[in-house]
């Protein structure tokens, strides 16, 4: 957990500069800590091709491709975790993809305030 909060600080300082494997490393803590913020399983939660988490209460989903999902890039996801962006934004700006009816994190986002995470 130290490590991927290092990681998170390095990228929030600076997220032109962050190399691939502090990349990866911000994106699966911050995944993680989203799955413990909200447990559960409605809600798949995927940044290809560092990590994937279900997530937030309700109906589970047991196979195939879950009805509610959320789908960014790695900069996009971090920048939506330390509040950098917000989901409107993202998702208007077509780097959020988002299908379901649950598929929504702004009760959850950011996770890590930029002023927390730096």
């Amino acid at each position: 957990m130290t490590a991927g909060r290092a990681a998170l600080t390095t990228w929030a300082a600076d997220p032109a500069a962050a190399d691939r494997p502090t990349t990866a490393l911000a994106v699966r803590f911050t995944l993680e800590e989203l799955g413990i913020r909200a447990p559960g399983r409605s809600v798949e939660v995927r940044v290809p091709p560092f990590g994937v988490v279900q997530c937030v209460e309700g109906l589970q989903h047991r196979r195939g491709t879950p009805p509610n999902v959320i789908e960014t890039d790695a900069s996009t996801w971090l920048a939506l975790a330390v509040g950098d962006l917000d989901s409107a934004a993202a998702a208007g700006g077509g780097r959020l993809r988002v299908s379901g009816t649950r598929a929504d994190l702004t009760a959850y986002l950011p996770l890590f305030p930029h002023d927390e995470a730096s």
